[in-house]
């Protein structure tokens, strides 16, 4: 490690850890976060961890694992077997309960279609790509959805990748693809439509339920480095 991770670390073990407060209540919905120490800032947070940056280092995000909740080792492998790709984050550290990983800057496709930005098909073949380079390394993309893709400059990046050492087939991103060319691409596109978040969340409360309902099983991690 250089230098400037050094004092990276550093700052985590003595004003992050000490002073934050992190609970995950239940596997289905995201961690509470009760304290965060001053300077920190909480960036995302998902079903078994949170994300935080430090105002002096912008460009790194510190995602904590609540007390209890399994998956670190499984998330740190991945990196290891992705290595460096445009199209993801990386892992430059690993402690015990964290994570330290190269920020990712964007906007979620989740936030394009509420805000009405065009979503360009290169972003959704950038994630294809992404994903096809993923299977290569061995890996399984999983829980890939709306809120864990994010677009920067036309280009898709992909978010969150905790689950993609499950074997089980996952048809979270083909679905997504079909809904961007068959509703996204003819209908809102053309229109720069701001579709509120209630209906989003309807659409995606609805099909976790069908999911349950058919016996489809839904990921329960989802931490992401959200801005």
């Amino acid at each position: 490690m250089d230098q400037f991770m050094d004092q990276l670390i550093d700052r985590i073990y003595r004003t992050l850890l000490p002073g934050l407060q992190i609970a995950s209540l239940d596997p289905h919905n995201p961690v509470v976060v009760h304290h965060v120490p001053s300077s920190w800032k909480l960036l995302g947070a998902g079903n078994y961890a949170a994300v935080f940056y430090h105002v002096d280092y912008p460009d790194q995000v510190v995602k904590v694992y609540a007390p209890g909740r399994p998956g670190l080792d499984e998330e740190r492998e991945v990196y290891r077997r992705l290595g460096s790709h445009p199209a993801f984050s990386e892992c430059l550290y690993a402690g015990e309960t964290f994570l330290v990983l190269k920020r990712l800057y964007g906007v979620t496709l989740y936030d394009c279609v509420h805000l009405g930005k065009r979503i360009p098909k290169q972003v959704i073949q950038d994630i294809d790509q992404a994903l096809e380079y993923a299977r290569r390394r061995g890996l399984h993309p999983h829980d890939v959805h709306g809120r864990n893709v994010m677009m920067l400059e036309e280009r898709g990046l992909v978010v969150d990748v905790s689950d993609f050492l499950q074997a089980e087939a996952c048809s979270k991103w083909d679905n997504l693809k079909q809904a961007y060319y068959q509703l996204y691409l003819p209908l809102l596109a053309p229109l720069r439509l701001r579709v509120p978040y209630f209906f989003l969340d309807s659409i995606r409360w609805g099909y976790r339920l069908y999911g349950r309902l058919t016996g489809r099983r839904s990921p329960a991690r989802s931490p992401s480095q959200l801005p």
